[in-house]
């Protein structure tokens, strides 16, 4: 990071590289996922591939916000590695994916409820299999949109104060 700063570029190209590049790491693992998922257990996809990716695209950017914002809060690259750990794991409990949302506690479905990787994996669900339209999905596209602009509000000027320490 340090020779990217000294570097004759922009701080506004260091930071959407940054994130064009989570965005794109982000939908491989997601594509890695499905395609395992596929091969391994028979998963079949009956709805829209294109919805699909505008789904995972936008859980995808609304996940590198937060990513990003734990970056530039964290002191050093370990413990932004270590928050993000501390960050997903729990995630995925109370999010939904593991097992269902509605036999949690109802604070934690509160909780769960408020977090992006519900509706993207609520979006996910409707379009593979219940073949699901894109009105169909559009409330959880909303708030994952309204998602991926707030996180991205909050994290790039924090990113670029960030990268002037």
């Amino acid at each position: 990071m340090d020779g990217l700063l000294v570097a004759p570029v922009p701080h506004q190209s260091i930071i959407l590289g940054k994130v064009a590049a989570q965005t794109v790491r982000g939908l491989i693992q997601g594509f890695l996922i499905l395609g395992l998922s596929m091969i391994l257990f028979g998963v079949q996809i009956y709805g829209s591939p294109v919805i699909m990716v505008i789904v995972l695209l936008l859980g995808t950017a609304s996940f590198v916000g937060v990513g990003i914002i734990l970056t530039a809060v964290a002191p050093d690259q370990e413990t932004a590695q270590m928050m993000t750990v501390l960050l997903q794991f729990p995630m995925m409990f109370i999010s939904g994916i593991l097992f269902p949302i509605d036999q949690l506690p109802v604070w934690m479905q509160y909780i769960g409820k408020a977090l992006p990787l519900y509706f993207a994996a609520d979006a996910l669900r409707k379009v593979i299999i219940l073949n699901a339209s894109l009105p169909v999905i559009m409330p959880d596209l909303i708030i994952l949109i309204v998602y991926t602009f707030l996180t991205m509000t909050i994290a790039l000027p924090l990113f670029e104060k960030a990268m002037r320490r």
